[in-house]
């Protein structure tokens, strides 16, 4: 499995039958000024100590998402040393997915 999934790819699945665990891992403020309706709050600053949180999702797909890319990746990659071995990040983050997806949507 890839580390990027697209954006495209990201609603597609989320429109399924069988959507992933969609977490944003931006900070509070970030969240607060906008976000996606199917994402999940769970900050990189918070991750190592929240990982428990995750627990007995091991085999499942979880899609990460940043304000570009970066830090989604950094987490997705860290998410599979744990054990997440299905962890991906959406590539271009809320960025790219408000010009793909909800073009209305805030930019910042």
């Amino acid at each position: 499995m890839d580390l990027e999934i697209s954006c495209i790819a990201t609603r597609e699945l989320l429109d399924s039958g069988a959507p992933p665990l969609f977490i944003d891992c931006r900070e509070q403020s970030e969240y607060d000024h906008v976000k996606i309706a199917e994402a999940v709050l769970l900050p990189m600053s918070e991750i190592s100590t929240r990982v428990g949180e995750l627990a007995g999702r091991e085999e499942e797909h979880i899609v990460v998402h940043c304000h570009h890319g970066g830090r989604s990746a950094q987490v997705a990659m860290w998410l599979r040393g744990q054990g997440f071995a299905k962890a991906q990040s959406m590539a271009g983050g809320i960025d790219e997915w408000a010009v793909e997806i909800e073009p209305g949507m805030v930019r910042y």
